[in-house]
């Protein structure tokens, strides 16, 4: 990490670039924030928003339920529950009559509920209440090895599966006729995204995962005419909102993660300035 350390203050000779803290921030930012803006994508397309929004509620939940059986790994507790949070919602969504969106909230609420009275108990919520915003000047060099390996999966998955993946979102049932296995795909993004909610959620917040997620994608599908500038502005406009509200909030001493989320909500508003009207 010192060759990296020496890199960053030589490609930027400024003051925050100094402290070694914000050279963590800043290669964990460069690694979450382009699988926010790939998967993003994928959200969007899937209308998949408040599946994300839930898993990461659901958060809390996977906590409360390590600490009743002993874990001492709140990170294990998490991915465990978060997947099989993924999967039992899944499988709901597709054998309810039952609108998506309200299946969805009520196991957001319940998984937050459940989770805020487990944890409440004997008045010990303090010592989770970091995860609601996180903290990303935090991280280590060896949690950032962790999410570059997460973005490699991502990476390989998006390239695998991202032809079959658009295919479900335009039509599923057109999707099964042709052969694809829609179920068995969105299992497959349900635990991705289960992973990756619950291996960020400490850097980023409960409260702010969602937005990051959506946002630069929403920001995206409002400039691209085709699939190639949409994935790619997507992934632009993360990395952007990413590195100037890292910077912007050291230099105005304000909580990272919001300030990212402020300025990725920024460029959404923008892009509604310049979306093409529809007649």
């Amino acid at each position: 990490m010192e060759t990296i350390y020496r890199i960053i203050e030589t490609l930027l000779p400024f003051s925050w670039a100094q402290y070694d803290f914000m050279k963590n921030a800043l290669l964990a930012i460069l690694v979450l924030t382009p699988l926010f803006g790939l998967l993003g994508t994928l959200i969007v397309s899937n209308r998949m928003a408040f599946f994300s929004d839930a898993l990461g509620h659901s958060t809390l939940t996977g906590i409360g339920i390590g600490v009743l059986l002993g874990i001492a790994d709140a990170g294990l507790a998490m991915a465990v529950f978060g997947v099989c949070f993924a999967l039992l919602l899944n499988w709901i969504r597709r054998r309810n009559s039952i609108s998506n969106d309200t299946v969805i909230s009520v196991f957001s609420s319940l998984s937050t509920a459940a989770g805020l009275m487990i944890l409440s108990k004997g008045g010990e919520f303090s010592k989770y209440s970091g995860l609601l915003v996180g903290d990303v000047l935090s991280i280590t060099p060896g949690e950032i090895l962790l999410l570059l390996g997460i973005l490699v999966a991502a990476a390989v998955f998006w390239c695998l599966c991202f032809n079959q993946l658009h295919a479900i979102s335009i039509s599923a049932e057109l999707a099964r006729s042709r052969g694809i296995r829609t179920g068995w795909y969105e299992n497959v993004l349900a635990v991705l995204l289960a992973l990756i909610v619950m291996c960020s959620i400490k850097w980023v917040g409960i409260l702010l995962i969602n937005a990051l997620l959506i946002l630069p994608a929403a920001s995206a599908r409002n400039l691209a005419s085709n699939e190639r500038e949409y994935h790619l502005f997507s992934l632009l406009i993360s990395v952007f909102s990413g590195v100037s509200g890292l910077i912007f909030s050291f230099y105005n001493d304000v909580a990272a993660g919001p300030t990212i989320v402020v300025v990725a909500a920024m460029f959404f508003f923008a892009t509604l300035a310049v979306k093409p009207r529809v007649k």
